[in-house]
């Protein structure tokens, strides 16, 4: 409030999992400001964008992060910012920005110093934060979340107390959280992860609940050092952002104790859970499934091209209606038109429900690979050859064919030491699943080009593959 920051006033924060990105959570919330979160590997026209569309007009950040300097991305977007006094930046670009607060010990020429944040407060007396602290209502926007979208540009979700603590509620009762528990987090706040660090906090803090996506568990797990830590304090927490095969999940349960692990399902539009299963769902429903809507959340799969309903078992598109539905996506109406329709939340993943109300998730629409008027859901090529003890990692995308529309490519990433070859894990296909939904092609790499959050970028794969294999095709508009 010392800054000048007011009810509705936007913050970004430029930092991976400091102490501080939590004190600056509740700190805004308290006084009605809304959190912008930064994506830590964005580069200068990326922050410039979105410090400009989320008209922020203060920037918090660390020093750097894998050895790039965030101040010197700062001076590359505005030269002069150290000759302004703390407070009273002026930009032409960015006319909404005042102020730059340094998190770390140096004393730096035109920001604040976080330190200086507690100094300064005592300008506020207790009855004006409390008047300021009243006049919050539970529909304001506390949280503005980036994510990318068709367009290109990155779109600026709207999250109110009201989603976001009612979602929290609902995903910790399911965990059975209480104030004996401690969760580890190296999931994003903006996101630093190292297998090691992790399993090592576990291990010192008696952890008992843990939260990542598949890769990062299966990281963990192979880490050449994971017998030499005690994880047996750990029993729940939350595997989510995409499939999670068989082999990990029994590995996650039987090695990391953690037999009460949940999956979840959700977007940042729904802030974020959707569905969960339970803590005592047999080990299939926790693996084929993403489990059942939290309370108060409406799901329907829709036909894409008609809205109609679909019945049990035939996919279609994922919509929700619930509490947790963003209030849109800030200055773009369009775009959240789009997205709300009747104030349901349409996902574009394409998702069936079983016979006993679970939910599976069969990937992107635009995921979906259409070989020849056969419909070929990635996901379940995935969990087929995931069965194979040689991969230690897949991901399956379709690529152009001038004959049937779309192929089958997988990505194979083999296990340390394994050696195999393209035609093998065809023959392992033959007897498994039917022939057109066999890969054609067959991708052998060390590393997949992964999200902030550890999801694999499909999108990417594409791209390498088409050019890989001299491909072309408008839907996906690859130029040679």
């Amino acid at each position: 409030m010392a800054l000048g920051i007011n009810q509705g006033d936007h913050i970004a924060v430029w930092a991976y999992n400091v102490p501080e990105w939590v004190y600056l959570q509740f700190a805004s919330a308290k006084i009605g400001a809304v959190l912008v979160t930064v994506n830590t590997y964005y580069r200068s026209h990326e922050l410039e964008y979105l410090l400009k569309q989320s008209d922020t007009t203060s920037l918090f950040l660390v020093e750097e992060f894998k050895g790039v300097n965030y101040l010197d991305i700062i001076k590359s977007i505005i030269p002069n910012f150290s000759e302004y006094e703390p407070g009273k930046l002026k930009n032409e670009k960015l006319p909404y920005l005042k102020n730059i607060i340094y998190i770390g010990d140096k004393n730096l020429k035109g920001v604040f110093n976080f330190n200086d944040l507690l100094k300064l407060s005592s300008n506020i007396s207790d009855d004006e934060f409390i008047n300021r602290k009243q006049s919050i209502k539970s529909d304001n926007v506390i949280n503005m979340q980036y994510t990318s979208g068709t367009t290109g540009f990155p779109k600026g979700v709207m999250l109110t107390h009201y989603n976001i603590i009612n979602n929290a509620f609902y995903v910790g009762r399911n965990l059975g959280f209480t104030y004996r528990d401690k969760l580890c987090i190296p999931v994003p706040f903006f996101h630093l992860f190292d297998a090691e660090k992790v399993l090592k906090s576990i291990e010192t803090e008696k952890c008992t609940a843990l939260n990542g996506v598949p890769t990062m568990y299966i990281a963990e797990m192979q880490h050449p050092n994971f017998e030499k830590y005690d994880l047996s304090s750990l029993r729940t927490g939350i595997m989510a952002g995409s499939s999670c095969p068989i082999e990990v999940m029994i590995n996650t349960i039987s090695k990391m104790h953690l037999k009460e692990i949940t999956i979840c399902y959700g977007l940042t539009e729904a802030a974020p859970v959707l569905t969960q299963t339970q803590r005592n769902d047999p080990i299939q429903k926790r693996v084929e499934t993403v489990g059942k809507p939290l309370p108060h959340i409406e799901v329907k799969i829709v036909d894409p091209e008609t809205g109609m309903e679909k019945l049990p078992n035939e996919p279609g598109e994922l919509i929700a209606r619930s509490y947790g539905v963003m209030k849109g996506y800030y200055k773009m109406p369009e775009q959240t038109e789009n997205s709300i329709k009747n104030e349901w939340l349409y996902t574009k993943d394409l998702a069936m429900v079983d016979n006993e109300g679970y939910y599976v998730i069969l990937g992107r629409i635009d995921d979906m690979i259409i070989r020849g008027g056969e419909n070929v859901y990635p996901r379940e090529i995935e969990e087929f050859l995931f069965t194979n003890h040689k991969i230690k990692d897949i991901a399956v995308v379709g690529v152009p064919s001038e004959k049937y529309g779309e192929e089958v490519c997988a990505f194979i990433q083999l296990r340390n030491n394994e050696i195999a070859t393209e035609d093998e894990f065809r023959e392992f296909c033959y007897d498994g699943i039917a022939r057109y939904k066999i890969p054609k092609y067959i991708i052998f790499t060390d590393s997949f080009p992964l999200t902030a959050s550890g999801k694999i970028k499909k999108n990417e794969l594409r791209d390498i593959a088409s050019k890989k294999l001299n491909l072309i095709n408008e839907k996906f508009k690859i130029k040679n």
